[in-house]
């Protein structure tokens, strides 16, 4: 055995074991890594949500009379008093974030109380039928409304399962959420002996944009993971498993080492 193959072996030329080399940044690192799965995740959260806070701010605040903005009603109620004008001054001014989302909350709960009724309803009925008679108006206004009552709306129309399907050619599987079963001239175009379904094949990172097939429902092998899950696994370009689990290596049944 030579020179190289002691070493390698973790021994010195004597014998003795090889000490290992002292790395002082080696646990701050590990250290600050650690964190940063920890402390990441929690700030673009908040960032999210203080963002969108802003943003729905931003839009109605505009629309609120001046006379109950949070500096007006703070002004109007203890800009008198000496201690206050001390302390803050006369041009006081506060920046109340969320203020806009919950008179947007409070407003569309009082639209969608009186849409439910009788009169709400005519009214609604009414504007309809006014907006229909605008050629531009109607078709962006049926487009936007098609797409609010699909999301928002309390009913099925909803994604129903996760599958795979064959895309962009045979033996290229991809994640894949079905919508529903294929109906009017689509289905009766297409003859393949059996039921033919809608598919939603999202991209990623992005799974708001995508692509719409139409499939034989032998071509689809549905999935038993959540849609939420599903949608994760794309978002993170296949890193989120559901419910926590690696992949498994084919014919071990075991988890791929990390």
């Amino acid at each position: 055995m030579d020179l190289k193959d002691l070493k390698d072996l973790g021994e010195d030329i004597d014998g003795a074991p090889r000490q290992k080399r002292f790395r002082p940044f080696a646990g701050f690192r590990n250290n600050f890594l650690a964190g940063l799965v920890v402390v990441f995740p929690i700030a673009i959260t908040i960032w999210l949500i203080w963002t969108f806070v802003g943003w729905i701010d931003s839009w109605v605040m505009p629309f609120i009379p001046g006379y109950y903005h949070p500096d007006v009603v703070i002004n109007r109620w203890f800009g008198e008093s000496e201690w206050f004008l001390r302390l803050f001054g006369e041009n006081f001014q506060v920046n109340v974030r969320g203020l806009g989302v919950v008179f947007f909350l409070i407003f569309t709960s009082i639209v969608g109380f009186v849409a439910k009724g009788v009169i709400g309803r005519s009214l609604l009925h009414w504007g309809e039928r006014v907006v229909s008679r605008m050629p531009i108006v109607r078709s962006l206004y049926s487009g936007v409304k098609q797409i609010a009552e699909t999301i928002f709306a309390q009913q099925d129309s909803k994604f129903d399962k996760a599958c795979l399907v064959e895309y962009p050619r045979p033996g290229i599987w991809a994640i894949a959420f079905i919508s529903t079963t294929a109906k009017g001239e689509i289905d009766a175009n297409i003859a393949v002996g059996e039921p033919v379904v809608s598919v939603f094949l999202p991209t990623t990172p992005n799974p708001t944009s995508g692509f719409l097939l139409f499939l034989p429902r032998s071509s689809v092998i549905e999935l038993d993971m959540s849609i939420e899950d599903a949608a994760k696994l794309v978002i993170s370009a296949g890193l989120v498993y559901p419910s926590g689990q690696e992949p498994v290596q084919p014919g071990t049944g075991d988890p791929e080492p990390a």
